[in-house]
């Protein structure tokens, strides 16, 4: 009782450190899209969005190593294996230079290729479009060698660290962006390169900061051909899943840049700025929560992973709701706000993009849970296969005349179909889960919600609302209405019982 206390006691002062990097990082990368699309312009600002994608679409295999890496130091630790520790992070590094080396290969060769002959880049403007896709590249390599120095300090627990490079990492790249008013030359080639720079720095920073706090992160290679293989294995149900992913973001990206040109690119890049910004709050508190996950299955105690796995889920949503809805209700104030000049479908992508979010929130503790077991073949096959839909269906609709954002419909869809699949998965893999229990603790509420929230959304949108209030107030009053439906819809009578103690026991330290 006593180290569940403690443990969760953990997550929640993780939680708050990572919210507190989170609100800087959110304000202060919203203000630099705002700079960076103004000093650039809507078709650059799309060209270094479409390009830099293109290197994104070979991280499936960086994706799959970091889940594995941070699965297995996560694991260790549970089992407080120093040796093995020590082990997984040295192959995790062999196998992190083997995947950079990859992906450079196949980032000069293939990625250049449909850089040059098939992308839809507007004349004037390659050499440019060359020079941000170089610079990505590079930029993308380090990266790769930076995740398990990440992987390290997520495993540990480490967050104040990992909320300062954070905060560091987005003033950085405030400063290149009023920086660019102060030259005449090429923006777009300069932008690309400054952003280099700033990857490098951090980079450094993360690696001597492990190699001097923690003992496991010595820089070497090893192959031990068990561990190699054990974690190998792992990562290479991985890379079908990552694939997935990266398939769904930077694909639809580039369909939209074949279909519709780079202005839509731009769209796409703000939607996904604004998604981000969102997102951040729920990866914070996943990533204080599914370590726990690891450690927890690692140790047998199997009853309080799906404790954990459930509230995660529940919680990620309410969180997402909370912030969310505000936006979604008042998006076109906001961007006329944020930005100088709005490119074209950019509200309704924003929409879509953040309902996609609200139902994938509530999959993080549940992947979590999945993989803290490391059977993870049928969850990669399945969820996967799913998700690698969203190319083929989009592609279908856009090729038959429909909008720009029936992509954004499809992803919907197909993320509902994956809830399912996740449950069926977690019943036969993690010992006693019941989907009867996450039903009614998770998914009936959340259900409830988000069915009134879309009726909300569709209500708002069809009076247009939002020119008959104000801004601000608007803000507030949905916010506050939103937060009163969680407390009385998404939270049963135990855990309002006992927020509703934490607020009088706060209450009752102000008072005089």
């Amino acid at each position: 009782m006593e180290a569940s206390f403690h443990n969760n006691k953990r997550i929640a002062k993780n939680t708050l450190i990572l919210y507190f990097r989170m609100l800087l990082v959110m304000g202060v990368s919203l203000y630099t899209s705002r700079i960076v699309l103004a000093q650039l312009g809507v078709s650059d600002y799309g060209i270094y969005n479409v390009v830099g994608g293109i290197v994104v679409m070979f991280s499936f295999l960086n994706g799959a190593m970091s889940q594995s890496t941070q699965r297995f130091l996560s694991f260790e630790l549970g089992r407080r294996n120093e040796i093995e520790l020590e082990k997984a992070f040295k192959t995790a590094v062999t196998i992190h230079i083997i995947i950079a080396g990859i992906i450079f290969l196949l980032a000069e060769t293939i990625g250049l290729w449909f850089l040059n002959r098939i992308m839809n880049i507007p004349d004037g403007k390659m050499t440019a479009a060359n020079w941000v896709f170089q610079c990505s590249i590079l930029s993308y390599l380090i990266s790769i060698l930076q995740v398990p120095y990440n992987a390290a300090i997520i495993s540990r627990e480490h967050m104040q660290f990992y909320a300062y490079m954070g905060i560091l990492d987005v003033v950085a790249k405030l400063g290149i962006a009023f920086s660019l008013s102060f030259f005449i030359v090429d923006k777009l080639r300069l932008y690309a390169v400054l952003i280099l720079l700033v990857t490098v720095i951090i980079f450094c920073v993360y690696k001597i900061f492990c190699s001097r706090h923690f003992k496991e992160c010595v820089f070497g290679w090893l192959y031990e051909k068990n561990k190699f293989r054990e974690m190998g294995s792992y990562a290479g149900w991985s890379t079908f899943g990552s694939l997935a992913w990266v398939c769904k973001s930077q694909g639809l990206n580039i369909l939209l840049n074949l279909f519709f040109g780079t202005v839509i690119n731009a769209a796409y890049g703000v939607s996904n700025q604004i998604n981000t910004a969102l997102n951040s709050f729920v990866q914070n508190f996943t990533t204080a929560v599914n370590p726990q996950i690891v450690k927890s299955y690692s140790s047998g105690n199997y009853e309080n992973m799906q404790v954990l796995i459930t509230y995660g889920a529940k919680f990620a949503f309410l969180l997402m709701l909370l912030l969310s809805m505000p936006i979604l209700l008042n998006i076109n104030h906001i961007l006329h706000l944020w930005l100088v000049k709005v490119p074209e479908y950019t509200a309704i992508f924003a929409q879509l993009v953040v309902i996609n979010s609200l139902i994938e929130s509530i999959s993080y503790s549940m992947g979590a849970g999945i993989q803290a077991t490391g059977k993870i073949k049928w969850y990669q096959i399945a969820v996967g296969g799913t998700i690698l839909c969203n190319l083929p269906v989009s592609y279908i609709l856009l090729k038959q005349g429909c909008p720009p954002y029936s992509v954004f419909l499809v992803s919907i869809t197909l993320s509902l179909i994956t809830i399912s699949e996740r449950l069926w998965i977690m019943r036969e893999n993690i010992p006693d889960f019941s989907i009867k229990r996450f039903f009614k603790k998770t998914l009936l509420p959340l259900g409830i919600l988000g069915v009134i929230s879309i009726i909300s959304l569709i209500v708002y949108t069809a009076y247009n609302l939002s020119s008959v209030f104000s801004f601000f107030p608007s803000l507030l009053t949905v916010f506050i209405a939103v937060g009163i439906l969680e407390y009385w819809i998404g939270l049963n009578k135990i855990e309002r019982r006992y927020i509703w103690n934490i607020v009088k026991s706060k209450t009752k330290s102000l008072s005089f």
